[in-house]
């Protein structure tokens, strides 16, 4: 069984920072690609970045310059940094990761969520 949990989320005002930290764990065999993704109300869920197992990165238009996605091997964990925060940046934010487990083809799994709030 593979579990991503995340934390960081939080209230914070326009202009602030946050730093979101996903960790992994379980039977994994191998972590691939791993990334952020975002839920408004009433928007479809979008991508915010995604880091290779090399560490190459890509990011949404939205996320460029602002947002900086890193991870941990070792640790089996994800990060997102986040500044210059604005109000449109207020979602649920997910993380995601494509594993193999012993026994099993690679898939991408998910976390639960957590909230980030950008208001003053």
């Amino acid at each position: 069984q593979v579990q991503l949990v995340e934390s960081g989320g939080g209230l914070v005002q326009p202009g602030g920072s946050l730093r979101l930290s996903c960790v992994v764990s379980g039977s994994i065999l191998r972590i691939y690609d791993m990334g952020w993704y975002r839920q408004a109300p009433g928007n479809q869920r979008d991508m915010v970045a995604v880091i290779s197992s090399d560490g190459t990165t890509t990011y949404a238009d939205s996320a460029k310059g602002r947002f900086t996605i890193s991870r941990d091997n070792a640790k089996n964990m994800v990060y997102l940094q986040m500044n210059s925060l604005k109000p449109e940046d207020t979602a649920v934010y997910t993380c995601s990761a494509e594993i193999s487990t012993f026994g099993f083809n690679r898939r991408d799994y998910w976390g639960q969520g957590t909230q980030v709030t950008v208001s003053s």
